[in-house]
Parts: C-alpha cells; structure tokens; sequence
C-alpha cells in the first residue's frame, strides 16, 4: 500500500493510474473538494494537515511500503515532511513533480518567494490581480491594502472561508473574483480589462495550473506580470511521467 500526497488535477490522475497497476493506495489531502474528487475516482481518501511525525505514524501504523508525493509544486512543508517521514519510516520516497515551464518577457519578473512579489508589487502599485491562491494573502495585503494609488484584485477559489479571510484582512467584496478555473487565455483577457489590470502576480505551478493561458494573457495585454519561483526543496527520486513512477515503484517495491 501506498502514502500518497494528493490534491491536484494530475495527481488524481496519477493515483487512478496506480490503481489501474494493482498498487493500492491511501491519499492524503487538505480540503473536501479534493477529497471528493479522488473518492469519486474510487481513490481511498483521508483529509486534513499532516505533519512529518503523523506520516511516520500513519506509514508504521497502516504498514505501507513507499511514499508517493504528488502534491502541489508550491506545498513545500508538505513535501519536506513527506521526505522526513519516508527517511525515518524506512521506505521509498518518490516525487512526481509537474514540468516546469520558462518564460521570458521584458515585462515579466521572476522572483524568488512571495514576500518579495508583494514588496515589488507594493513599488509599482496600480491595479493588481493576485492569483496565488488565499494561503498567502495576508502576505499581499498587508503591503498592499490601503496603499495609496493601488487596487489589489484577489482572486481565489468560491470558498465560503476565503471569503472570511478576505474579509478579514480587509479585502473588500468588490475587490474579490471568486472563481474556480481552469481559465483559457479569453477568459483571462476578459477579466483582466473588466478590472482594468495593470500588474498580474502569478506562481510557477507548471501547465496543468494553466500558467501559460494566465501569462500569456497577461503579456497581450501589456501586462507587468511578477512570476514567483517553485520553491528549492532538495527532492530525491524526482519523475514527471506517470510512467517513470509506476516503473520505480515497481522496482523499488519488487516483491513486496
């Protein structure tokens, strides 16, 4: 059996391909959306937070043979916990990690973490749409809430406790586009001029989070666009083939 870190698009797709091969597997993830999408793919699910002791205790506890990490590019706790957990449980610790993408622009800005996205975004003000998602929105407002000449634009997914979060943190109803994507290129277009954009703050989550459509949208328009980094996180066994994981797995477990 397998500890599998889930909550993506294409990690469902890679527990349903482990499936398929006679590799059972348990997968973990944060919220019930996720959940129900793997559950409805007959994927056996548990939701909720785990820290690197809980996995250890889970791995000795259900006895499973290896640790699969499909979780998102941007969950770096999850993956280092996943990693302490595999290392001190004994097993195999395997990375699927989505393809990165390069992209270069004179309008666009690569930086290296979020606190650095919302200072930058902070010096060139203006109306901005913020696409990270609502984990890190304190971040944001706090250099750009009330900041003379400045709009932030938030748009997350239609969650009743991102709504309160927004609400928290001073985020006005106006000022929140709840949506859940994925988006296409026009869409992007659409609410970028219904908002009057002139910066876009995005994370290099790969194709499957349909960065591209969000940037290249973005550059049409004549959009600054600050872009931040996957985070340095010291993967080992890193694949982004269903395929290469199936074959490691199966070498790695050999007859388990």
């Amino acid at each position: 059996m397998i500890l599998f870190l889930a909550g993506t698009s294409d990690a469902r797709e890679l527990a349903v391909e482990l499936n398929k091969t006679g590799l059972e597997v348990l997968a973990t993830v944060v919220t019930e959306s996720a959940a129900k999408s793997l559950q409805e793919a007959g994927i056996n699910t548990q939701i909720g937070r785990l820290t690197a002791e809980d996995m250890s205790e889970l791995i000795a506890e259900k006895g499973f043979q290896a640790v699969v990490d499909a979780s998102h590019p941007f969950a770096e706790e999850a993956s280092k916990n996943a990693i302490e957990a595999a290392k001190e449980a004994d097993v195999p610790y395997i990375r699927y990690e989505r393809e990165s993408q390069k992209f270069h622009d004179d309008k666009l800005v690569i930086v290296h973490d979020y606190e650095e996205a919302a200072k930058l975004a902070a010096k060139k003000r203006g109306v901005i749409m913020l696409t990270t998602g609502s984990k890190t929105l304190e971040i944001f407002t706090k250099e750009l809430v009330g900041l003379e000449d400045t709009r932030l634009i938030a748009r997350m997914l239609p969650r009743i406790d991102n709504m309160e979060k927004c609400a928290q943190l001073g985020v006005e109803q106006k000022n929140i586009v709840a949506i859940q994507g994925p988006f296409s290129k026009e869409l992007n277009k659409a609410l970028y001029n219904q908002y009057g954009v002139t910066l876009m703050i995005t994370k290099e989550s790969g194709k499957v989070g349909s960065v591209d459509e969000k940037l290249e949208a973005a550059l049409e328009c004549g959009i600054e666009t600050i872009m931040i980094a996957r985070p340095d996180v010291n993967y080992q066994n890193v694949y982004s083939s269903f395929t290469d994981i199936i074959i490691n797995l199966n070498n790695q477990l050999g007859g388990k």
